[in-house]
């Protein structure tokens, strides 16, 4: 039987993204209509930006694993959350998580390193991209990266909590990440990491100046993988 993947969710889009990837892509390896037991608990994003606002990870980490807690007593197996930012907490988080996590970072590093790509373009949130989830999973793998200048950031964050958290994708937005994204390449970056896990609900691949690394689809793969594991 397949594990039952327990997702820890932040916002809705990004965490409806990835149990859709899920169920979508799961019939190819099981069968029709087939996918592994999945469950969300999330508490409101409210609640975590009061914290990420304030740099308060521990009370981060206390909200996930608050989670991880609900989905763990209802039989899942392993744990995952379709959120970046708050991967600042996982270290603090697995030291006391009852069931085991998979890294969002992880993923796209593996991804990145099997591409044979070594200089990323990171975005997300501002949080993210000046924080320290993406340099320390990727410096395991010998990549390199690159974020957007400070302007760029800002416009970059405002773009996530004022349209993608609420499920509005403007089309002059998604020529601005075009744009940003563009001067990364001219910087020497090989590929963009869509390191908030709304901005590929944006971002369109076949459109885009660097070849794109989706965060939220490629944790959701991670944990079918994971979940199809024997053993």
């Amino acid at each position: 039987m397949a594990k039952h993947i327990g997702i820890v969710a932040c916002s809705a889009e990004g965490a409806a993204l990835c149990y859709r990837t899920l169920c979508a892509e799961a019939p190819l390896k099981m069968g029709e209509h087939m996918h592994p037991e999945v469950s969300m608990h999330t508490h409101p994003l409210g609640e975590y930006m009061i914290h990420i606002r304030s740099g308060n990870w521990p009370e981060v980490a206390k909200l996930m694993l608050s989670s991880a807690r609900k989905l763990a007593s209802i039989g899942a197996d392993f744990a995952v959350c379709p959120d970046n930012t708050i991967h600042q907490a996982f270290d603090m988080v697995t030291a006391e998580s009852p069931i085991p996590w998979l890294h969002i970072a992880d993923a796209v590093a593996r991804e990145a390193k099997d591409s044979g790509f070594g200089n990323l373009a990171i975005t997300g949130t501002k949080y993210l991209m000046t924080g320290p989830v993406y340099p320390e999973m990727i410096k395991q793998h010998g990549i390199s990266y690159q974020i957007p200048d400070k302007g760029d950031r800002e416009k970059i964050d405002t773009i996530i909590f004022k349209e993608l958290v609420n499920g509005v994708f403007i089309e002059k937005s998604r020529q601005y990440f075009n744009l940003v994204f563009q001067k990364l390449k001219e910087r020497g970056c090989d590929a963009a990491v869509l390191g908030c896990t709304e901005i590929p609900l944006l971002v369109d691949p076949d459109d885009c100046p660097l070849p794109t690394l989706d965060s939220t689809r490629l944790l959701a793969r991670a944990a079918l993988n994971k979940a199809l594991e024997k053993g």
